[in-house]
């Protein structure tokens, strides 16, 4: 089964759109020298449009691919494979603050292991994945309500990592450590931004969950 995200679709027309207010801008600089205002308000919307265009064309066809092995994650610049019988939870992930209850845009996947993790995905991917989640990162310091664990959780980041007698260095030892560290304070290793979907994240979490129990059901 093949996943194909929502952020994904008017890419193209995001482009041309974009492209010809551009052009548009342009004509009016050179030859309508009066309507400076409109020229102006032509180029900001057509970089604007480029720019989401050309993000949206980038972004992986696919970004899931379900199978009866496990799940795969297309990211732009790699993917990641996910084994059934290695995930042990999967949900919305929440936080407290304030009291309060708030769904953050991301679906949660805790691991039984994270080695089959570190051992199948690529350094580039693991660093986009890294700079992408450092929201995340301050979210989870916030739930210590000391901000200055932060800065002692990205220094254990650049140590190795030892997991299930296996050692890891570099991009992969800070990504393991990143993992275990937002576990720890958010309650999942793994996290799948809801861009990458093309449903509700609920729908999402049902299907992935039915997916699951039903392979294990044949499995037993």
């Amino acid at each position: 089964m093949l996943i194909s995200p929502y952020s994904k679709r008017n890419g193209i027309t995001l482009s041309i759109v974009g492209a010809v207010s551009l052009i548009a801008s342009l004509i009016i600089f050179i030859g309508f020298k009066g309507f400076f205002v409109l020229g102006m308000l032509c180029f900001a919307l057509g970089s604007v449009g480029l720019i989401l265009g050309f993000a949206k064309l980038y972004q992986p066809a696919v970004s899931f691919k379900l199978t009866t092995e496990g799940v795969e994650f297309f990211h732009r610049r790699g993917q990641v494979f996910i084994e059934w019988h290695n995930i042990q939870r999967v949900d919305s992930v929440r936080v407290n603050q304030n009291m309060e209850l708030i769904e953050l845009p991301y679906i949660g996947v805790k691991l039984k292991q994270i080695n089959p993790i570190l051992d199948c995905i690529s350094p580039r991917l693991a660093t986009g994945l890294l700079t992408e989640q450092r929201p995340l990162l301050m979210t989870a310091a916030t739930q210590d309500e000391d901000l200055q664990s932060l800065e002692g959780y990205l220094g254990v980041e650049y140590t190795p990592l030892l997991v299930n007698g296996d050692r890891y260095r570099g991009v992969l030892a800070m990504f393991g450590h990143r993992c275990q560290t937002l576990h720890e304070q958010l309650g999942y290793h793994l996290y799948l931004s809801i861009d990458s979907l093309d449903r509700e994240p609920k729908e999402f979490v049902v299907l992935l969950r039915q997916w699951q129990q039903k392979l294990q059901g044949i499995d037993k």
